[in-house]
């Protein structure tokens, strides 16, 4: 790509509003794109962009110092500005389709499976790649939990990564052989134009609850990003929708290809009947080409729909059934999603989960209650610096659900940790299912020793839920990130539980 390149693929999406005339500089190579001029590079263009706290136009200068061959700024070039520069409509959609273009549009030569909606975007992702390996199609992954390309993986640091570094992703997906990607598609992602320029063989909506309201106005908004993804789809793809969902029929009646999936309505892909254990899931789900009988080690009425939502993609992709049937069968599991870190010989059963909504909590709660014989044990806090509406609601629906509940921090940033557990003990239900004597409620700010604690007091036969963090490996407090591993650190408990059980 050169700079002219730069110039006419922001021309022909119509996004150029002023621009130098031809320069002797324009056919300069570019070799690279950078929104970020503290890592901008020799050779590369510097996109500036406008943020929440600080206008990019203002660093040009500093991008410029640092070697850039031009600038693409929403804002005109100052007077007597040297280097060249293009002003453009929206600096966010130039940085999407630049970045692909200098990449080569690569997610034309992939299955692009782009997955949104509040919860199930990761075990969905993961289902959807590992029905397309059985297909002996090699796929990539990029989403929460981490990036997969080829054989290498590597952990996220945001579900769906800023344009440069998506497109350089798929860049490497098709070098590494590949043939398609399961991203899961976040609303900030979508708000910030961070995949246009990528075109999607199908788009999956899993569903739409309360989050993220720091970011968004209002669930009418939050919902409206979500949408853009289909607006996005070319018009021969498919839209795998789950119409349990009340914004699901909405969806459905906006797109050209949809193929709707639920447990309660009548859809395209439908469960037989349901049984839960911890040995998994084993139903018959019923599709426009047959019915794939599934077996799956996952556990719960959440990965039902994930499941659908999967078989789903698997049959708008054209294919075959056996195909699917295989790929559910091979994901053992997804770290930090209702992951089992206690052994057969434990007194009691401790889960990890990511569950960090008040909708998430309450299925995670609903799936692990007839999965026990005892009592079920709650650990869970709230982010900091994030919408705080939830705290409320998380803590309502922890404890008219649970026997006993140890409030926490999860990555409390910036804020003060007792206030966000006091914002959460607002919303707590004083009549619960605490037996007489029991513990009830607990606040303990210290997330490793509130997680000791339930351990300790869990009787034999009781279900230990850890909330909120699942996979991450790190906790934020003020501004550093801290090493924390929920499953490191519960299992670690169960240790020093055995150890004093067997010394007693």
């Amino acid at each position: 790509m050169t700079w002219r390149d730069a110039h006419d693929v922001l021309a022909s999406r119509n996004l150029v509003r002023q621009a130098p005339g031809a320069r002797p500089d324009a056919a300069t190579p570019v070799t690279g794109i950078a929104y970020d001029s503290r890592r901008a590079c020799p050779g590369e263009i510097f996109v500036a962009l406008k943020g929440q706290h600080a206008d990019g136009t203002a660093f040009a200068v500093s991008a410029v110092e640092r070697g850039v061959v031009g600038v693409v700024s929403e804002d005109a070039s100052p007077p007597g500005f040297a280097t060249p520069w293009i002003s453009v409509e929206s600096a966010r959609l130039a940085l999407a389709f630049l970045s692909a273009a200098f990449y080569g549009n690569p997610s034309t030569r992939l299955r692009v499976v782009g997955i949104t909606g509040t919860n199930g975007k990761t075990t969905t992702a993961h289902l959807v790649a590992s029905i397309l390996e059985a297909a002996t199609i090699r796929c990539g992954v990029i989403g929460t939990v981490a990036y997969r390309i080829g054989d290498v993986v590597r952990d996220a640091t945001k579900t769906t990564p800023e344009a440069p570094e998506l497109q350089s992703m798929l860049r490497a997906m098709v070098d590494a052989g590949c043939g398609a990607c399961a991203m899961e598609v976040s609303s900030h992602a979508l708000a910030l134009r961070r995949v246009d320029g990528t075109t999607f063989a199908a788009g999956v909506f899993t569903n739409l609850t309360r989050e993220h309201l720091d970011f968004h106005a209002d669930m009418a908004d939050y919902f409206r990003a979500k949408r853009r993804l289909f607006e996005l789809l070319a018009p021969e793809a498919s839209s795998v929708i789950n119409i349990d969902d009340p914004r699901g029929p909405t969806l459905v009646d906006t797109v050209p290809h949809p193929l709707t999936y639920a447990i309660n309505r009548a859809a395209d892909v439908t469960p037989g009947p349901l049984s839960f254990s911890f040995d998994g899931l084993k139903l018959d789900v019923r599709t426009p080409r047959g019915v794939v009988h599934v077996a799956s080690p996952l556990v719960g009425r959440p990965n039902v729909y994930n499941i659908l939502a999967a078989v789903s993609t698997g049959v708008a992709l054209n294919l075959t059934l056996s195909t699917i049937e295989k790929g559910i069968a091979a994901l053992s599991g997804v770290p930090g999603r209702f992951q089992i870190v206690s052994r057969p010989g434990d007194e009691v059963t401790v889960i990890v989960d990511y569950a960090h909504t008040d909708d998430a909590l309450r299925n995670l709660i609903e799936t692990a209650r007839p999965l026990t014989q005892g009592r079920l044990v709650t650990v869970f806090g709230c982010g900091g610096d994030r919408d705080r509406t939830k705290r409320p609601l998380m803590g309502a629906i922890a404890s008219r659900l649970s026997d006993v509940v140890l409030i926490t921090s999860d990555n409390p940033r910036s804020e003060d940790p007792q206030r966000i557990i006091e914002d959460i003990q607002r919303g707590l239900v004083p009549e619960t299912r605490r037996p007489p004597g029991a513990p009830g409620i607990l606040a303990i700010p210290d997330r490793g020793e509130a997680i000791r604690k339930a351990i300790d007091l869990a009787r034999p036969g009781d279900l230990v839920l850890i909330a909120g963090k699942g996979h991450e490996k790190y906790q934020v407090i003020g501004d550093r990130a801290f090493p924390f591993d929920d499953v490191a650190v519960a299992r670690e408990a169960l240790d020093h539980r055995r150890g004093s059980r067997s010394a007693g």
